[in-house]
């Protein structure tokens, strides 16, 4: 067996950085079919797929034996010389002088026409797809340029606790669990969690899992999803509005400018993505019903807003926008209320254009005592399990504010996927766990 660095990347071999060199590369079979003397393997690696062309008068048995009796997903190493041509998938072939099968095992349980439900109970040999394949890329690249956003603006990354007594954004929709004989919750929101940082730190962020037993089959609520939170020491609804909008354009701009065939392989024009610069159009709650009240949509003040509202207020737009100034009546208790607006809380919803929905969720949150203590009693909340989130209002508070960012259904609307279960590897919905 030949050591890693002796092996060439197909990526490489398809951007022409091998042509007429002898290579060797190992990975997996995609396709294969034999003609006569002529076996055409076709292998992956995580840069690409490349056809192998092996005929045999030009390797020993073995080697012919094997480029014949591989299936799909075989796993095999080849060697051989790389030439230019055009009918070949990439326009490059690899001639084949050496071929060896690592292990040939069972023909593959997936061919084409499967159903929807059959992919997801394969769900660990389908994430092999070249369309999964090349969503898992582009979410990687969007979580790396989140990241590099917020390490460029000074924030520090924190880890907040999983397990927790303290629901974040009500208990209808905790997942509980027995923690040593007393009870105990999967984290809906490390935002809490994220104050403390922040109280020491000044603006951090959060990347970890949340939980929410919302029992919805839509196409885009997960019971288990990744969670972008930022939260910000002395930020106002404006600047945090303003550093949401500036971290969107960052991540679309740079997907668009370094990863165009990833975007256009999931279904993405890059061009769309390098329209979304900010400043994002500020529509009022108020001015929102009232507009989809005109579109003949039977909604009221003091409603949320569901899918089909947000699809009526984006499907022609081609950039986000921002629905803030909620009422306070259906929003978390921990939202400040705006003075100059009674009954409306210092909020934001950042809607994905062309009917994607609500992707990031913020507000300034209540640094007084006081006014945090009625909102918990208004709720009716347990003031004993808050009482660690009260001192924090007691002891150097200041004014600040965050937002939450689902990463999956940024992924969605990015790469223009018909479904959230697609933007996350092992999707966790309402009737599967599994596998």
């Amino acid at each position: 067996m030949a050591k890693a660095g002796e092996y060439s990347k197909i990526g490489d071999i398809l951007a022409g950085k091998h042509t007429g060199k002898k290579v060797k590369i190992r990975g997996w079979v995609h396709r294969q079919r034999t003609s006569g003397g002529l076996a055409f393997v076709v292998m992956r690696d995580a840069t690409g797929v490349l056809q192998c062309a092996v005929k045999k008068d030009a390797v020993d048995e073995k080697d012919w034996k094997d480029a014949t009796n591989v299936f799909v997903e075989s796993s095999a190493e080849c060697e051989g010389i790389v030439k230019e041509d055009k009918r070949a998938p990439g326009g490059f072939e690899l001639g084949v002088s050496g071929f060896n099968a690592i292990f040939i095992g069972e023909a593959f349980p997936i061919a084409k026409d499967q159903s929807v439900e059959f992919l997801l109970d394969t769900r660990h040999l389908w994430l092999r797809s070249q369309r999964l394949t090349n969503i898992l890329k582009g979410r990687d690249y969007i979580t790396r340029y989140l990241r590099q956003f917020f390490f460029e603006h000074d924030f520090f990354e924190c880890t907040p606790p999983i397990i927790t007594r303290s629901a974040c954004e009500g208990g209808a929709t905790l997942f509980k669990l027995d923690y040593f004989g007393d009870m105990a919750y999967l984290s809906q929101s490390g935002q809490m969690y994220g104050e403390v940082f922040s109280f020491s730190l000044g603006n951090i962020f959060i990347l970890a899992p949340s939980f929410r037993a919302e029992p919805s089959r839509t196409i885009r609520h997960l019971a288990e999803y990744w969670h972008l939170e930022p939260e910000m020491a002395f930020y106002s609804q404006k600047m945090n509005m303003e550093l949401q909008e500036d971290m969107i354009e960052f991540v679309c701009q740079k997907m668009a400018k370094e990863h165009p065939d990833i975007l256009q392989a999931a279904g993405r024009d890059p061009n769309d993505l390098l329209m979304v610069k900010a400043p994002f159009p500020r529509i009022d709650y108020g001015k929102a019903i009232e507009m989809l009240q005109e579109k003949g949509l039977k909604i009221e003040y003091g409603q949320d807003m569901g899918a089909d509202e947000e699809a009526e207020l984006t499907k022609d737009t081609k950039i986000p926008i921002f629905v803030h100034n909620h009422p306070k009546a259906f929003k978390a208790f921990y939202m400040r209320e705006d003075k100059s607006k009674p009954g409306t809380v210092l909020s934001n919803d950042l809607l994905a254009p062309q009917g994607h929905g609500e992707i990031i969720g913020g507000s300034e949150r209540i640094w007084e005592h006081d006014e945090l203590m009625a909102r918990v009693k208004e709720q009716n909340l347990p003031e004993k399990e808050y009482q660690w989130y009260l001192d924090l209002r007691r002891y150097g508070s200041v004014p600040h504010a965050g937002f939450g960012l689902g990463i999956e259904r940024l992924v969605k609307w990015m790469l223009n996927l018909d479904h959230i279960r697609d933007a996350i590897p092992f999707p966790r919905t309402i009737n599967r766990a599994y596998p």
